[in-house]
Order: structure tokens, then C-alpha cells, then sequence
């Protein structure tokens, strides 16, 4: 396993259809320092509030705003105006896409993972973890291994 990872947070909307396998690509605003084979935890927000899983980088793409929509368009779950909208104004977008994912048989909430991550709080966005100690909450790890 990777020891660097990144944590994102996601709607709901988004994270079930990750965990389906019909969303193929994390769409970002700005380029996250992840390559190909690394690991993003995906954080689900509210109502749910919980890391619910994570998923290995097959790699990360950049380009046009246009071109990212003709390459990518359906695999993001997004509509064209839902797409348009986010990136309004941006010159240049990402695309991680999604290689395997994994769903944790139990989501692990907030108030679990703040009671052994003292100071936790999940990102806006996204920020850097070490995968090494964040995959051993609740037996992350094994989970992982086992895929």
C-alpha cells in the first residue's frame, strides 16, 4: 500500500455511484499531487458523514474544461450543466480516474474517526494523509488487502 493518500469528501449521490462502479472519474478543480496506483479514502458528507470506502488512482488526467467533458462526460456522474457550472471560469480540469474501489463493510462515522484521530475533521475538498495510519481505523487495512 501507498503510504501517501489522499482523503476527499463527496456527496452521497456520488459516493454510491463510485461504489457502483458507474462514476469512473473524480472530477477536480485543482490537481491533487496523486499518481497512478495511489489511494484515495472517500469521505461521504452530510447526512451520512462517514468514510465509506476508497479507491486505487488508474491516473490522473488534465486538460480543457471541453475536452475533459467529450472524454469523460457520462463517468461523472455529472450533467453538462452541473459540469459547466463547477467549472466556470477554469481554464484547465482533472480527472482522477478511478481504477478499483472498495466499500467498507461498516462505515466508519465522524465521531469514530475523531475519537481516534484526535483534531479530525474531513476536508472541503481534499487534503494529504498517511495511508499507512489512516487504513489501520477500524481494520481499513485488512479490507484493503483482502481486494
Amino acid at each position: 500500500m501507498p503510504n501517501h493518500a489522499l482523503l476527499i469528501s463527496v456527496r452521497p449521490r456520488f459516493a454510491e455511484m463510485i461504489f457502483a462502479g458507474t462514476k469512473v472519474v473524480e472530477l477536480r478543480r485543482l490537481r491533487p499531487r496523486i499518481g497512478k496506483g495511489e489511494l484515495v479514502f472517500v469521505y461521504v458528507s452530510s447526512p451520512v458523514m462517514a468514510l465509506e470506502g476508497a479507491f486505487e488512482v488508474g491516473e490522473v488526467v488534465s486538460g480543457s474544461p471541453r475536452s475533459i467533458w467529450r472524454r469523460f462526460n457520462g463517468g461523472s456522474g455529472l450533467s453538462k450543466r452541473e459540469f459547466d457550472a463547477y467549472y466556470k471560469g477554469k481554464k484547465t480540469a482533472f480527472a482522477i480516474l478511478i481504477h478499483r474501489h472498495w466499500r467498507l463493510p461498516t462505515p466508519i462515522l465522524l465521531s469514530e474517526l475523531r475519537r481516534e484521530r484526535s483534531g479530525f475533521h474531513p476536508p472541503q475538498s481534499y487534503h494529504y494523509i498517511c495511508s499507512r495510519a489512516f487504513s489501520r481505523i477500524a481494520g481499513f487495512d485488512r479490507e484493503l488487502r483482502r481486494n
